[in-house]
């Protein structure tokens, strides 16, 4: 006989309260029966997976299926003979009922008043119990002198068998009742037994695949088809990888299914997921937020059981307590770093993925818990991140929303059950959770409540299913076989389920993983090719418009442009080779000479200059020469000489033809530049041989032909006629617009520019009547230009006219400078004629100094051809290689449309090819 037909014909027999006392026996002779069946249907199932043999994923859609058809039997015969039983036992209250008003229809006075005590006995004891109280009070009643005495006896005798009748039924239907959740709890051990040889049988299949593919047969059998043999929900979870590493900026979102966790801080979310991944993997923390960040774990089927990080080849043991607490301590790490700069919840997602045999395969995203208030340490807008970042996962069309609620926390005080709701008003791809139902048990939560929430009637948020899990006792030193098998044991003793308000299939984590794992792959099935679509009809799109833009192109996406523009540079190195040595050495003096003329007028021929006879002009400018070539001469040199080494350089690295692409290297070729500049090291022997050389050169002072002195005579009136032409354009800055200047393009002058102006009117009156005038002022002069400007209304101090005066002076001696140069011209022969106070002593100097700078080119230019260029090109080597490996560098060097379009058609490209290979596989699996 079926399991059908044998839970129909004990229904039937409970409709008769005569044949309830056989139940017993019926209910026995059943349990036998189906524990006999179910075993040999078992056995058939394993046999099954093991003649199957080619795909553990075949082997575990036999058994599931096996399990649903044979839960589902069992169900709708259990509701059956629930509806039997109930039926039989209103039936019997029906009859006492009759009874009662049949009573009431003799009118007997003693029977209306004990109607009081028999309403109490009814109240007290119950309907059923209290129909022998009812009975008794009637006698009583009808001792006092009723004459109906014989068949009042009849009634009293029929309703006392009636109510014997029903004491039995009830008494045999708790037994029943007990043998049933017996039955049950025989059956759920039967199916984890086979199901714990099922998975057995897949770990060594497994193996066997493993084992066969490292074979040297087996690997030389690879072909391009490897990506259809790879477990479906690996593909399923690189493409999900590749897709928020994709730009969300773009035309094209991501919706492909993901099981997004979210609940209340501390419901049990966490829990959840590693019942579900059947290990501890999540750090824990008392009341303390743990969950900062996304974690994305995949769950697959697999021979160990092992965790793994993208990207990282590392694997960790889940069987080991050790690798067990490692695994947990780098997620929290990692938590902790993706939360720096003060904030609390971050939007980096960790990814993980977990294998191990029987794990249901499905990709899972733990969110951070919703909080109701925020706590010190906390950022302010912690609370307002953590719904924005639920409520972008959960807006995904395709994403199923598992939602935990705390049974052990009033349902009023929830706050994910409104935020679900909003997101899924009609409960198309939510599943509720109810965590720590036996805390709520132990609060003496009404059981009518608990069934009103697992039916969907307590709160207005709807959804796919209902489930009730317990994920622990407490104590987080608890391994997952402790928990589960508490969790066992608790549904096989739970008052919930003895009263009703539980349904079998609603209980536990393992019916729960089973149905987010079908909800998953079914909502996959059903939204993939839609999504293929979508990115087919984008990737048309770009390549059309990238046909339309650069017709004559190749698409190189950025690494690709990077290594072009990466040879481009290195051979430019090679165009160094080429410059003249005269070229380099021109350039070198140049540069040289525009780095030293300020500190070479300003330290040391002015301060010599001024003041002074020719004798004390050589010695104070020998001091001064000798002290600045020691020190700050020759590194400023080898700085200068590498300057000019970049120049010719960058010069080469200039393209000479309008190529598209040649502004794509620009920022990569300034940014190579820049670091060779702040890497550049000088070598020590090179500077104390640049030293002895130059100290050597400026120690001659023989001018030897009068073309040296003409050459040193034009050195010098360029030197200080571009000092003085500086000294004016500061000077007319200091005194603001002249009167011209003020009327014809509208100027005026500042306050300060005003008393500048009329110091400097004062000032000129001195050098007026003395052009020899020494280099500072004296006190009385000071006092007398002070006041000379008081009676003007002028009032400044001191040390602004001596800042003025500076200036002017400056400005003063160039000019006499430059006059007493023009007699030096012709006076190589006859110096000591000259009228001029130095004798023409300075174009000594100077030419001293040009000679040193010639020289300087020359040991600089031998410098950069023996070591400095070889330096480069090692220097440059080594900043593209290190450019290479960083990718925020290389995005922000190698921008532009040309890159940014090839960049999007390669990772749609990409993402478009994964999703027909995962496509591909899915429809081969249905087929097999």
């Amino acid at each position: 006989m079926s399991m059908t037909a044998t839970l129909r014909t004990l229904s039937a027999s409970t409709s008769r309260p005569s044949t309830l006392i056989h139940r017993r026996t019926f209910v026995s002779g059943f349990a036998k029966r189906f524990i006999s069946g179910f075993g040999r249907f078992a056995t058939r199932g394993t046999v099954g997976v093991t003649v199957l043999g080619g795909s553990a994923y075949a082997a575990d859609q036999y058994y599931q299926r096996f399990l649903r058809g044979t839960v589902a039997r069992y169900e709708d015969g259990r509701e059956r003979m629930r509806a039997r039983w109930a039926g039989a036992r209103d039936r019997a209250k029906g009859g006492v009922d009759s009874m009662r008003d049949m009573l009431a229809g003799f009118n007997l006075q003693p029977l209306n008043e004990s109607k009081p005590k028999m309403r109490k006995a009814s109240t007290e004891k119950g309907k059923d119990d209290a129909v022998p109280e009812t009975v008794d009070a009637y006698s009583a009643s009808s001792d006092s002198g009723s004459a109906d005495d014989k068949e009042l006896s009849a009634i009293r005798e029929k309703v006392q068998g009636l109510s014997e009748q029903l004491a039995k039924a009830h008494q045999e239907h708790s037994k029943s009742q007990k043998e049933f959740v017996e039955m049950q709890n025989q059956f759920q051990r039967e199916l984890e037994k086979k199901d714990q040889a099922n998975r057995e049988l897949k770990r060594q299949l497994l193996l066997h695949k493993q084992d066969s593919s490292s074979s040297p047969s087996a690997s030389s059998q690879m072909s391009a088809d490897d990506d259809k043999k790879r477990p479906l929900i690996d593909m399923y979870s690189e493409l999900l990888d590749l897709l928020s590493e994709y730009d969300t900026g773009f035309d094209v979102q991501d919706h492909l299914p993901r099981v997004v966790v979210v609940g209340d801080q501390s419901a049990g979310k966490t829990s959840v997921l590693e019942m579900i991944a059947q290990a501890r993997i999540f750090p824990r923390g008392g009341g303390e937020m743990m969950t900062r960040s996304p974690v994305m774990v995949t769950l697959s089927e697999g021979a160990h059981h092992v965790a793994q990080f993208k990207g990282s080849l590392k694997q960790y043991d889940l069987t080991s307590e050790r690798e067990l607490q490692q695994l947990r301590n780098e997620i929290e790490q990692r938590m902790r770093a993706s939360v720096a700069g003060g904030r609390t919840v971050s939007q980096d997602v960790i990814s993980l993925s977990v294998r191990g045999p029987g794990l249901q395969r499905v990709v899972l995203v733990d969110l951070p818990g919703i909080i109701s208030t925020v706590t010190s340490g906390m950022a302010a807008d912690t609370r307002d991140s953590i719904v924005s970042m639920s409520k972008q996962y959960m807006n995904n069309p395709n994403a199923i929303i598992l939602c935990i609620q705390d049974g052990a926390v009033d349902a009023e005080r929830s706050m994910v059950t409104d935020l679900v709701r909003s997101m899924d008003p009609t409960g198309k791809r939510t599943i509720f959770v109810m965590t720590k139902v036996d805390l709520a048990e132990k609060s003496a939560v009404n059981p009518q409540r608990i069934k009103a929430i697992m039916e969907g009637k307590l709160f207005p948020m709807k959804a796919l299913g209902y489930f009730a899990v317990v994920t622990g006792r407490g104590n987080t030193d608890d391994s997952i076989e402790a928990i589960r098998q508490y969790e066992e044991h608790y549904f096989a003793t739970s008052s919930f389920f003895r009263s009703g308000a539980l349904k079998a299939s609603q209980m536990s984590t393992r019916n729960l993983s089973y149905e987010v794992s079908r909800c998953f792959w079914r909502m996959v099935q059903d939204s993939v090719q839609e999504q293929a679509d979508t990115f087919r009809a984008h990737r048309y799109n770009l390549e059309t418009e990238w046909k339309n833009t650069f017709p004559r192109l190749r698409e190189l996406d950025r690494n690709e442009l990077f290594e072009k523009g990466k040879d481009d540079i290195l051979d430019h190195l090679a165009d160094l080779s080429r410059i003249q040595p005269h070229t380099w050495e021109a350039n070198m003096v140049e540069r040289l000479w525009k780095e030293m003329s300020n500190p070479v007028v300003d330290d040391i021929y002015l301060p010599a200059a001024q003041g002074t006879t020719a004798s004390n002009f050589n010695t104070r400018a020998d001091i001064r020469l000798r002290q600045w070539a020691n020190k700050e001469l020759p590194r400023l040199s080898i700085q200068s000489g590498w300057e000019v080494l970049l120049g010719n350089f960058a010069s080469a690295l200039q393209p000479h033809s309008k190529d598209k692409q040649a502004d794509l290297f620009a920022a990569l070729k300034e940014e190579v530049i820049k670091q060779c500049r702040n890497q550049h090291v000088a070598l020590a022997d090179s500077v104390d041989k640049l030293r002895v050389i130059q100290m050597n050169t400026l120690e001659d002072r023989a001018v030897t032909s009068t073309h040296q002195w003409d050459d040193a005579v034009k050195f010098m009136e360029t030197t200080l006629t571009a000092q003085l032409k500086a000294a004016q354009e500061q000077n007319h800055t200091m005194v603001g617009p002249g009167a011209t200047e003020r009327w014809l393009y509208w100027q005026s002058k500042s306050k300060e520019q005003s008393d500048r102006d009329a110091t400097v009117q004062e000032l000129n009156k001195l050098l007026e009547a003395n052009k020899d005038h020494a280099e500072r002022l004296v006190a009385d002069e000071l006092t007398t230009v002070r006041k000379n400007l008081e009676t003007r209304g002028v009032s400044v101090q001191d040390p602004f006219i001596n800042e003025t005066w500076k200036h002017m002076y400056r400005e003063h001696f160039l000019m006499r400078s430059l006059a007493n140069m023009q007699e030096c011209k012709k006076a190589f022969y006859h110096r000591e004629l000259a009228t001029s106070q130095l004798h023409c002593d300075d174009v000594v100097l100077f030419w001293r100094i040009q000679r040193m700078l010639h020289i300087t080119g020359n040991a600089l230019r031998q410098q950069i051809e023996s070591s400095e260029a070889r330096q480069l090109a090692k220097q440059v080597k080594q900043i593209l290689d290190s450019l290479s490996h960083n990718t925020e560098m290389k995005q922000q060097l190698i921008t532009g449309r040309q890159v940014e379009l090839a960049e999007e058609l390669k990772g749609v490209r990409s993402i478009q090819e994964k999703l027909d290979s995962f496509i591909a596989s899915l429809q081969d699996e249905k087929r097999s």
